[in-house]
């Protein structure tokens, strides 16, 4: 018995490293093997790198840098560490796939630029919604995106916006130059949603407002979330709040289609006027889901930057009185 009871205490202190080690190496065993068994004709290999346990690969040591410790770039500088630099490019498993992380400017350029090998997807782009941007493509793209092109990016569209936003910016900042020390992160927030509530619905700052905000909120954590659909967890939030927004700007769909005349001209408006070549208009659910995907596409990029341009003009009054003088001269010239 007790030779019996050894053995099994041997084979069980034995075979929990076994199995972590296998479980470690599963990735590797599953992904990478069988490549590396085919000889490429090129020569080709894959960069550097470990892929981690089943299913989950990295994630916990992603989250570990990115939610814990605050510091995103040190999980990629590990890597360079452990690594070194050589050609810019991790494999790695995140979110559920085998990835490549690439961080050299060059490396990047070339992704981003060729479309025909790389395509961008979001992680969870069935929150965006299947008609939305970032899902079709062909015609239903062309034309959708020639309107944004043409409301957003164009000069004369510039200068519209300019002159809507501007007010309210202006009164921003008197309002924070009489509170003497704001949150920027806050404020920043709450002053570009402001201006994405009047360009795309030509909604005022109020109760119903500050709702979409806090639903885009919820919908933008679940975006880059694990897509697990029970309670709890951010990507079933995420969903909840989608359904919300979807019945606020069906609502607001309904209130401008039953208007007499047109009393506004706002992103919803237009993606109301655009037809295809046989003359169709957008669905209320292809304007819905273009409305959230654009939002999403520039609401934190756009809080984020004004944030930290609040911040170090703060840190340093030199720079600032620079682009003061810069900006006077500009409008001196006008």
């Amino acid at each position: 018995m007790d030779i019996s009871s050894g053995m099994w205490m041997a084979l069980v202190l034995g075979g929990f490293p076994f199995l972590g080690l296998l479980l470690w190496w599963w990735n590797e065993l599953w992904y990478v093997l069988p490549l590396k068994m085919r000889q490429s004709p090129t020569g080709d290999k894959l960069p550097p790198g470990v892929m981690g346990f089943p299913f989950i690969g990295e994630m916990l040591t992603f989250l570990w840098y990115f939610k814990v410790l605050r510091r995103p770039d040190d999980f990629i500088n590990a890597k360079r560490t452990k690594y070194g630099d050589g050609v810019g490019m991790y494999r790695t498993h995140l979110f559920g796939s085998p990835s490549i992380i690439t961080c050299f400017p060059a490396v990047n350029k070339y992704v981003f630029q060729s479309d025909d090998i790389f395509t961008s997807v979001w992680p969870n782009v069935d929150l965006m919604g299947p008609t939305s941007l970032v899902s079709v493509s062909g015609k239903s793209h062309t034309r959708v995106r020639s309107y944004v092109t043409n409301v957003i990016n164009r000069p004369d569209a510039l200068r519209r916006i300019a002159l809507l936003v501007q007010p309210r910016i202006i009164a921003a900042l008197e309002s924070w130059a009489q509170k003497g020390r704001i949150k920027a992160f806050d404020e920043a927030n709450k002053l570009s949603f402001e201006n994405i509530g009047q360009l795309f619905i030509s909604m005022d700052p109020g109760p119903l407002l500050d709702t979409i905000d806090n639903l885009f909120t919820g919908l933008l954590k679940g975006v880059r979330a694990q897509p697990i659909n029970i309670p709890g967890f951010a990507y079933h939030h995420a969903r909840q709040c989608r359904q919300k927004l979807d019945a606020i700007f069906r609502m607001e769909l309904e209130k401008k289609k039953n208007q007499s005349e047109v009393l506004t001209n706002d992103v919803m408006d237009g993606l109301m006027q655009i037809k295809d070549d046989a003359g169709n208009q957008l669905s209320e659910e292809e304007v819905t889901d273009n409305i959230v995907s654009l939002v999403i596409a520039g609401y934190a990029s756009t809080f984020l930057a004004s944030m930290w341009a609040i911040y170090f003009l703060a840190k340093n009054p030199d720079v600032l009185q620079k682009l003061r003088q810069e900006n006077m001269s500009l409008s001196e010239k006008k």
